[in-house]
């Protein structure tokens, strides 16, 4: 599974030490690189490509709310996730129109980063289908804060967070089938748990499955993604 690329925006070095520890506590991601300012940002940006950005709003030579409206207006397929001590509604309200996925306050807590970050899993699975969405998929883009294993548009038993990394698995191997265990093993958990995922998603007409027979032993039950 392709892991998404973090950079992390941040003038304080032990701050961003810490962050960078937190993201590499999640599954799924991988720190490219930190920049310790507005300069070495931008720059970063263009080299490493990053998928998404951790970033703080109050830089030495600059407002971080500048790369967002710099990115924006390029275009730039890149996510943003604000941490930052400024709490004044302007600041927020002015972070989430220009498109921040999420917004932290410092000191983060490591829950709260965890969350955020497993949010953001679930939404970047979700555009890298290349498929048509449903209204479903579409109000669980819109709203990512929303999504948790309460969630009604899936049944009891069901994690809409464990659902994105799932289908992230297939996704990310688009010609590839796999087994319950292999799933399993991508994203952390048991076979059984993987399985039942998998079960419900063939009932959401996401994945089908078949037996495939090996050259010794029993027939496997493996997971296709459905195609077209």
């Amino acid at each position: 599974m392709k892991a998404i690329r973090v950079l992390i925006i941040e003038d304080d070095a032990r701050i961003a030490d810490m962050h960078r520890f937190f993201v590499e506590k999640v599954q799924g991601f991988e720190v490219v690189g930190i920049a310790l300012n507005l300069g070495e940002a931008l720059e970063m940006v263009t080299l490493l490509d990053p998928d998404l950005l951790l970033l703080d709003l109050y830089l030495p030579d600059g407002h971080g709310m500048d790369i967002l409206h710099q990115l924006r207006g390029q275009g730039k397929a890149v996510d943003v996730i604000l941490i930052t001590a400024a709490r004044n509604v302007d600041t927020v309200q002015q972070a989430l129109r220009a498109g921040a996925f999420d917004y932290l306050v410092k000191p983060v807590i490591f829950s709260r980063f965890e969350r955020a970050m497993n949010s953001f899993i679930a939404y970047h699975s979700q555009l890298r289908q290349g498929q048509t969405l449903a209204q479903r998929d579409i109000d669980q883009l819109r709203h990512p804060h929303q999504l948790s294993s309460g969630s009604d548009e899936v049944p009891k038993g069901i994690d809409v967070l464990t659902l994105g990394k799932v289908r992230q698995v297939f996704t990310e191997n688009l010609a590839s089938g796999f087994s319950a265990e292999e799933v399993g093993e991508e994203i952390g958990a048991s076979r059984s748990t993987a399985r039942r995922y998998l079960e419900y998603m063939i009932t959401t007409g996401e994945l089908k499955a078949d037996l495939v027979y090996g050259s010794v032993g029993r027939p496997e039950r493996r997971y296709f993604l459905q195609q077209g």
